[in-house]
């Protein structure tokens, strides 16, 4: 049975979520059956990723070509739930707001003299840190624009 194991996707440029999900799961690499397919997603492993990166131009349109109904069904019957779920949360969070308005309407006028006082301080050290830094970017650009010449020649032409 074929089996991809983390290194092979660490190989492949996986992210290190999807890795470390992988070792948990199946410390003997991921054995490619559909119920293993199927746990991944349940997981939130990047199956479509991993697909994209084995299957061919051919495979990965046909895998398309397949999913878009699936997809559309999900859609379709998600959609009315998404709806009620709405609905229902609707004067919840509305409720919420009320009721946190006039905590953040405190909060806020106790944090604004702080933030002044904040950038009070922080504006001179502001100021001597763009001063340091000014030459330093001069001598970057200085030295990065005979790079960037050809390129932008080139992308001009």
């Amino acid at each position: 049975m074929l089996r991809v194991t983390t290194r092979q996707l660490r190989q492949m440029g996986a992210c290190e979520t999807d890795v470390a999900l992988v070792e948990k799961h199946w410390p003997e690499g991921v054995p490619i059956t559909i119920p293993s397919i199927q746990k991944a997603f349940r997981l939130g492993i990047g199956v479509e990723w991993f697909a994209r990166e084995v299957l061919s131009v051919e495979g990965w349109a046909e895998y398309e070509r397949q999913r878009a109904p699936l997809r559309a069904e999900y859609v379709r019957q998600q959609a009315p739930l998404w709806a009620e779920y709405e609905r229902q949360r609707a004067p919840l969070w509305a409720e919420y707001k009320r009721q946190q308005a006039p905590l953040r309407a405190e909060y806020e006028r106790q944090q604004a003299p702080l933030w002044a006082e904040y950038e009070r301080q922080q504006a001179p050290l502001w100021a001597e840190y763009k001063r340091q830094q000014a030459p330093l970017w001069a001598e970057y650009k200085r030295q990065q624009a005979p790079l960037l010449a050809p390129r932008l020649r080139a992308a001009l032409s």
